[in-house]
């Protein structure tokens, strides 16, 4: 891999990326895409004609949001859309279906959850209890 010159380490190294098209991944699991506008030594982010990325299997659906200010202990991956060597296998769908498909997914892992407890319970072991905290926690929504 070769670096630019001159290499600047850390959050610093994204001034290059100012005014391009971004895809932020966030610690709690959100996917965002926008235009990075600004960034600050502490790697927050501003973003500006934001939407909100939703994956179920091979489909996406975007949700509008605008300028967006991500604070940079969040951020977990953060890189630049190349739009013209993007692969086409997912397809789009309109934001209803996607919150659709996710909450059904989120129910089946629930049942499937409930169904691990209760087989534990039956071998007289106690589940893990959770944090309700953890990513997408009781409501995905």
């Amino acid at each position: 891999m070769e670096l630019p010159e001159p290499f600047l380490p850390g959050a610093i190294s994204l001034l290059e990326q100012l005014d391009k098209k971004m895809m932020v991944v966030l610690r709690d699991g959100k996917t965002l895409v926008g235009y990075l506008r600004t960034i600050d030594q502490f790697a927050n982010l501003v973003l500006h004609n934001t939407v909100e990325r939703i994956h179920v299997e091979n489909c996406y659906g975007d949700i509008s949001r605008g300028i967006f200010l991500v604070r940079g202990e969040n951020v977990v991956l953060c890189g630049e859309i190349d739009e013209e060597n993007r692969p086409n296998e997912l397809i789009q769908v309109s934001v209803s279906k996607i919150l659709e498909m996710q909450q059904a997914k989120f129910d089946l892992k629930r049942e499937q959850d409930q169904a691990k407890i209760e087989a534990m319970k039956g071998r007289g072991k106690l589940p893990q209890i959770r944090n309700p905290s953890d990513i997408l926690g009781e409501d995905p929504f």
